[in-house]
């Protein structure tokens, strides 16, 4: 008896890309032994390597024939397990929905299948990711009146979040720049658009140097600062569950965390 054959998919990393490998292998039958992304996939002395060049066209196909038979929900925790970003994490993708597609009836309660458990934990996860940057990113305002934020969240929720940020500042200019993924987004009063920028690891972690920052900038920072000083009471504190609430990590997003400007 001859061993199965081995694919390897690459792809370039958007989530239609990924969407069009599944349309591939279900149209080849030839089921991924596994999927990278193109500029990190290793070339493979075993089995055959396809890669796929992304179409909308397939991967909508593939999308709307998911939506026959996901709730919204589900269909919502495919798209925070792309965003999850941890290893193997297409390969996750693609034994979910191979499984919707051969199921006749609902798997998402099939947690007897670790794909659709994993799916969930995942989603959880990146769920949890996006409130938590909601509720701790802070502004820095530039002279140009520009509001902008660095982040660097452990899952790729960027795209999850600037809907909070755009209805919540729907008056200001913002910007907020993952540095961890080197991308960002920018609200310019009207829409918001992903851009790149070409910076050096120090210069994307910095904050704002003095001569960028909105002469009001150190103000807010101190008014944060005091703000946290009056609600954190001394008698109520409870450090385990501030940590829980607010893990370290976070931190440096956070105003009041901040070292302490001595008064000129």
């Amino acid at each position: 008896m001859q061993p199965a054959q081995m694919h390897f998919y690459t792809y370039d990393g958007s989530f239609e890309g990924l969407l069009t490998v599944v349309f591939e292998a279900f149209d080849r039958k030839a089921w991924p032994t596994a999927i990278e992304q193109e500029h990190l996939a290793q070339p493979s002395m075993f089995g055959d390597t396809i890669a796929v060049v992304t179409d909308e066209g397939k991967a909508a196909r593939v999308w709307q024939g998911l939506q026959k038979k996901l709730s919204r929900s589900a269909q919502q925790a495919l798209y925070h397990t792309y965003l999850w970003e941890q290893p193997k994490f297409e390969q996750l993708i693609f034994d979910y929905i191979k499984l919707v597609f051969e199921s006749k009836i609902s798997i998402e309660d099939n947690f007897a299948a670790p794909c659709v458990l994993q799916v969930q934990q995942a989603a959880k996860q990146v769920h949890r990711e996006k409130h938590r940057m909601e509720a701790f990113v802070r502004f820095q305002k530039a002279a140009d009146d520009l509001f902008y934020a660095t982040i660097s969240p452990d899952f790729n929720v960027l795209p999850l979040i600037i809907k909070h940020f755009e209805k919540r500042y729907a008056d200001q200019r913002w910007a907020i720049y993952d540095t961890k993924r080197n991308y960002g987004a920018y609200y310019d009063l009207k829409t918001v658009s992903f851009v790149n920028l070409e910076l050096s690891p120090q210069q994307r972690h910095a904050a704002l140097a003095d001569v960028h920052k909105h002469q009001e900038e150190d103000k807010y920072q101190q008014l944060w600062q005091v703000y946290f000083d009056h609600v954190n009471i001394p008698e109520r504190k409870n450090p385990k569950l501030h940590l829980r609430h607010i893990p370290r990590r976070y931190w440096k997003y956070l105003s009041e965390k901040q070292p302490r400007q001595l008064p000129t």
